[in-house]
């Protein structure tokens, strides 16, 4: 049975080019990056040269690169010393943020007493901007977060113009980036953004690295102590080998991005096409010109089909989800859809299916043959 993966908004194959590099890290450069000897000197390159080459992608300054273990930690660092070091009384976010962001907040509100704003959500998945102009006219010390790229349901927020709203109004913007580095161009120079994250296992890297992008003398503070790696901001030693697989994915993804963005388009039209001939009352959760990585559809199944699908499917080898991979054991419904469907169609099955380069048209045809048979 051919197996196929379908679930590359959880996370991505390691390209071979990324295995090889931490291979070579791994092997020559194990030295701890803070000694002073030539061990050390040779990895505090590699992890050097590795923050260099993503600042240069996002076209940031080296410095405002900060090493992380992934962008759960990044999203809790940064809106905690926002509140609690930067002063910040309000945090303005939407109800379709990550879980990362969502749940950072609601601890941040229960301890700081902070003030919680949520902007509003269209029926299509995007943010009502006008509404987030009207939260914003309130004069008290604010951070925004808003993610650029929906995980669930892929729509894509225009942070340039968010940034620019932000900064008329005095207010920190924050961005859980996760899902666009390495999809989209991403110029940190162009948006008046504060902050920003990133995980590298969402762009075909390692697991268990991100980074998180500082603007420079943000005033933020570390989240936990000990060392004073990371400009003083990460304490631990870093993991090389990891960062370096991190800036190779990166770099891969980027001069690769044309050729494959337009490779994986044609494979979600085709998609579309396929769902429009065998099951043509489906509907696109979100819009149908969110970013090119994600599909998420309403299926025109019975309510009874929800509950096993996922596992019917898996027992034909195709790997979907329903949601964030974070929330995958929980059987209530996305809290992303129950901000945008009726109650009724919350019951039936939506299912996410998010592509990479390494999928094929026979790989969409399979899941329509497995669709076809529940």
């Amino acid at each position: 049975m051919k197996k196929v993966y379908l679930d590359n908004a959880s996370t991505t194959q390691l390209r071979p080019e990324v295995i090889q590099e931490m291979t070579k890290v791994l092997t020559e450069d194990f030295g701890n990056p803070s000694s002073t000897h030539s061990f050390g000197r040779n990895a505090k390159s590699v992890l050097e040269l590795s923050r260099k080459s993503i600042a240069k992608y996002l076209n940031a300054s080296a410095p405002e690169i900060i090493f992380t273990s992934c962008g759960t930690e990044a999203n809790n660092w940064i809106l905690r010393s926002a509140v609690k070091d930067l002063q910040v009384k309000r945090i303005i976010l939407s109800k379709i943020e990550h879980h990362a962001v969502l749940h950072t907040v609601e601890r941040l509100q229960n301890e700081f007493g902070i003030q919680v704003d949520y902007v509003a959500v269209k029926r299509n998945g995007e943010i009502d901007i006008t509404d987030l102009v009207d939260l914003l006219s309130q004069d008290i010390k604010t951070v925004v977060s808003l993610m650029q790229v929906n995980n669930e349901i892929g729509t894509v927020l225009n942070v340039e113009k968010v940034g620019r709203i932000c900064e008329q109004h005095n207010a920190l913007f924050h961005s859980d980036m996760v899902q666009s580095v390495g999809k989209l161009e991403i110029d940190l120079k162009s948006i008046p953004i504060d902050f920003m994250v990133a995980s590298a296992h969402k762009f075909h890297g390692p697991k268990g690295i991100g980074f998180a992008f500082i603007k420079k003398n943000s005033g933020l503070q570390p989240l936990f102590f000990g060392g004073e790696q990371e400009k003083g901001l990460r304490p631990g030693t870093e993991a090389v080998h990891q960062i370096a697989g991190m800036a190779k994915a990166l770099e891969l993804s980027y001069a690769n991005l044309e050729a494959e963005r337009i490779h994986i388009q044609e494979l979600k039209n085709y998609l579309i096409s396929q769902f429009e001939i065998h099951f043509p009352a489906f509907q696109i959760n979100g819009t149908s010109d969110g970013i090119y990585t994600i599909l998420n559809v309403l299926l025109p199944f019975p309510a009874d089909k929800t509950a096993m699908i996922l596992f019917h499917l898996d027992m034909k080898g195709i790997a979907v989800s329903r949601g964030s991979a974070c929330q995958s054991g929980s059987i209530r419904p996305s809290h992303v859809l129950a901000e945008m469907l009726s109650n009724e169609d919350l019951k039936k099955p939506s299912l996410r299916i998010s592509f990479s380069h390494c999928n094929t048209k026979e790989d969409i045809d399979l899941l329509i043959i497995a669709l076809k048979s529940i």
